[in-house]
């Protein structure tokens, strides 16, 4: 017998936890319009040869790849993974978005504001809160190479956190051009940079002590990791200067964090964090990332990705993105039985199974659907005490019989 469980690391979604991922949703739309932005659907699929050029980081580890089909396909000895396919399915929306502008470009205003929301795929582990096809709620502003747009984009996507409910959470902001000068200065080859920034971004899950032995163990130069250690974890905002030399990233930093304080009125903090990475190789200067509550991942990240868009078309174009970790946000608000979801005013309307006035009952639905009842239509059982019972599962505040009641009986 065929199994009825879905894919694992995928998971059904029942109608109780939809209603509320339908409301949050509309939520987080509804801020990221008002602040201008606009949206935007690309397919699931991409094609291989860009996924793969990505700079994707530990994503292309994780990539959904597609067989090519019919004659394309030659099966031989020692064949590449381009050899065998020619797509993926995309690992998250911003590689989408870049080819999208490129593509695009000549009828989109500029900067560009885009909304994306919908589902990557990833061949993660699966594990609680860890799933292979998941959603993502993304704002990019593309075109606009200023600090401003790192601001624009942390207050709004805040204001959305906020209006679905989660308060007291703190944006972390580092600079990618500051890392890797921590980095070097410390005493680490350039070309080390990259595999030295995936141990750091440990930092928050094995602490100071594991990322020290994986860089011993990695054969690290000793004093290198002792300066690196020292400096992550006595480097502040105060004084930064005195590890880097580059001042304008300094004072980009500084201005945006500054700047996200004095918006924020203490419905939310914002910290330096010299240890924050973002997974993404394709990052360039500012990243950024929010952490909420007890939970050990974030439910938002992002940063600027000036290069990419330049792959396309052969012109830099500068962007920067912020995306909201939807499915992690959903079971946090789930796991604390967060209120701020109203209830739905719902009512079954009851008809006999015999009446040939259906279309009378589809009206007397609608009075009601006018009055802001969601109203289910429901033929009468036999039995219909039972059915009432039944009903009465907390989905539904009351019920009425066609052609006997004209008020709604609450239960």
């Amino acid at each position: 017998m065929i199994s009825s469980k879905p894919v694992r690391g995928t998971r059904d979604i029942l109608p109780d936890e939809m209603k509320i991922r339908d409301h949050l949703e509309q939520k987080i739309l509804e801020i990221y319009r008002i602040h201008g932005f606009s949206r935007i659907e690309t397919p699931a699929m991409e094609n291989l040869e860009l996924l793969l050029g990505s700079e994707g980081g530990e994503n292309l580890k994780m990539l959904f790849t597609i067989l090519k089909r019919g004659e394309k396909l030659e099966l031989k000895q020692d064949a590449s993974v381009l050899d065998l396919c020619d797509m993926g399915l995309r690992f998250d929306l911003t590689l989408p978005l870049s080819r999208f502008y490129s593509n695009n470009q000549e009828v989109l205003e500029s900067p560009f504001k885009a909304i994306q929301i919908g589902n990557v795929f990833r061949a993660e582990r699966p594990q609680k809160g860890r799933y292979r096809s998941f959603k993502q709620c993304d704002i990019d502003i593309i075109g606009d190479a200023t600090i401003n747009a790192e601001i624009e984009l942390m207050d709004t996507t805040a204001k959305a956190l906020l209006a679905i409910g989660l308060k007291g959470f703190t944006i972390k902001v580092n600079h990618r051009k500051l890392l890797s000068a921590i980095i070097q200065r410390s005493g680490f080859a350039p070309e080390t940079v990259g595999s030295i920034c995936i141990c750091l971004d440990k930092m928050d899950k094995i602490g100071v002590d594991g990322v020290t032995r994986e860089l011993l163990d990695k054969n690290h130069d000793d004093k290198a990791v002792e300066c690196l250690m020292t400096c992550v974890t006595d480097i502040s905002l105060e004084n930064l200067e005195q590890w880097v030399e580059d001042t304008e990233a300094v004072d980009n930093l500084t201005q945006v964090i500054n700047t996200i304080k004095s918006l924020a009125k203490d419905n939310f903090k914002v910290v330096f964090d010299s240890t924050l990475i973002r997974g993404m190789g394709y990052y360039t200067g500012l990243i950024f990332e929010v952490s909420y509550g007890p939970y050990g991942s974030s439910v938002a990240g992002g940063g600027r990705y000036d290069n990419m868009i330049g792959k396309y078309n052969k012109v830099s174009v500068p962007a920067v993105g912020f995306s909201i970790g939807f499915e992690r946000i959903i079971n946090i608000l789930m796991e604390e039985q967060n209120d701020s979801i109203e209830k739905e005013k719902s009512a079954i309307l009851f008809y006999d199974p015999k009446t040939d006035n259906f279309g009378e009952v589809i009206v007397r639905g609608d009075v009601w659907r006018e009055k802001g009842y969601i109203i289910n239509l429901m033929v009468m059982k036999k039995k219909f005490g039972k059915q009432i019972a039944a009903c009465n599962n907390g989905h539904h505040q009351g019920f009425m019989v066609f052609g006997r009641d004209e008020e709604i009986k609450f239960f």
